[in-house]
């Protein structure tokens, strides 16, 4: 099969980080064909200068909409496209120049009609962007939680860098109304539909994750708040490891209450814990000022999603639909 890509970026007020993606765009290794699908979701700050700007490099096509949500957003996008597989990428990403060349390889070596690729920092990123990108996304912490690399089939791809098949999209829909959470419930509709997902590890992008220590906790929270709402309506795919960060503070608070009885071995285990995960991030970034950040961004993750985790678990024993309990976590379509 020839494949035919089409990128699909939808954008909220954020017309610094399209020029950042679009520029990016030019420095690919172009002897690959593609077309750039942008759906501003009803922007008060738009980003048509800026596209216009590039539309003599790139072959873009720009769409303003009304706000609905990112999810509902790239549908929109790909309902527009030309192509015949979709690679949806959020507008606070950056490209390395063989990205593109990196997904065409992979898909001819093994076709999936789903795919993901990870997130890098890159150099010129803040300290904080660096150290939430290592929290984010170490082995150490939950970065594993999504899927192991090399099993097909079982890798739960996100939409910030993720591609899907036009075949794949139309048998799905696409994405729904819930958000954050929307891609890992497409993958695993998709899964129900018996396509197939794999991650592309050298497909990775620049994320810049526009994030403060505030805007962190908010967004871990609402991860850990969507969990339980997923494996309500996805039961085969409830794991143990979604509880990892509940039981990971849990397990803080009470061997900081056994300490006060002169039981240690808890803090101690706990001390060990993060003396590793300093070194681990020291040897990933190269900075002692990023590694000590990281173990606040642990933190801050750990808290926020197993805080979410457990009130989301708690409020899903009303008979209520999450719709009804949730009504922050779920688009409204018009």
């Amino acid at each position: 099969m020839q494949l035919e890509f089409s990128f699909i970026i939808p954008v909220y007020n954020r017309p610094y980080e399209v020029k950042e993606l679009l520029q990016s765009f030019t420095e690919l290794e172009n002897d690959i064909d593609f077309e750039i699908v942008i759906v501003e979701d009803g922007s008060t700050i738009a980003s048509e200068d800026i596209i216009n700007r590039y539309k003599n490099k790139l072959n873009i096509s720009y769409f303003f909409k009304e706000n609905t949500g990112p999810g509902d957003s790239r549908n929109f996008g790909m309902k527009q496209a030309k192509g015949n597989y979709f690679i949806i990428l959020d507008s606070d990403c950056i490209l390395p120049s063989n990205y593109l060349h990196e997904v065409l390889k992979s898909l001819k070596e093994v076709y999936v009609d789903c795919f993901g690729g990870p997130d890098a920092a890159h150099q010129s990123f803040s300290t904080l962007q660096k150290a939430i990108n290592f929290s984010m996304t170490s082995f150490i912490t939950t970065g594993g939680i999504r899927g192991n690399k090399n099993s097909v089939d079982k890798f739960q791809p996100r939409s910030f860098n993720m591609g899907i098949s036009k075949k794949a999209f139309e048998a799905s829909n696409g994405f729904g109304r819930i958000h954050p959470g929307e891609d890992p419930d497409l993958t695993i509709r998709l899964w129900d539909l018996g396509f197939k997902t794999k991650l592309i590890p050298e497909a990775y992008v620049f994320h810049k994750r526009r994030i403060s220590w505030n805007n962190f906790y908010k967004q871990v929270y609402k991860f850990g708040m969507v969990r339980p709402i997923l494996n309500q309506w996805h039961p085969s795919t409830k794991k143990i490891t979604y509880w990892f960060p509940t039981l990971f503070c849990a397990g803080l608070l009470i061997s900081i209450g056994l300490a006060f009885f002169n039981f240690k071995l808890g803090i101690y285990a706990y001390m060990l814990y993060f003396i590793i995960a300093f070194f681990v991030a020291l040897f990933s970034t190269k900075s002692v000022i990023v590694a000590l950040l990281s173990l606040l961004a642990i933190a801050v993750q750990f808290s926020g999603y197993g805080y979410g985790f457990v009130k989301s678990t708690w409020m899903l024993k009303s008979k209520n639909k999450p719709e009804a309990i949730f009504p922050e976590l779920f688009f409204k379509l018009k």
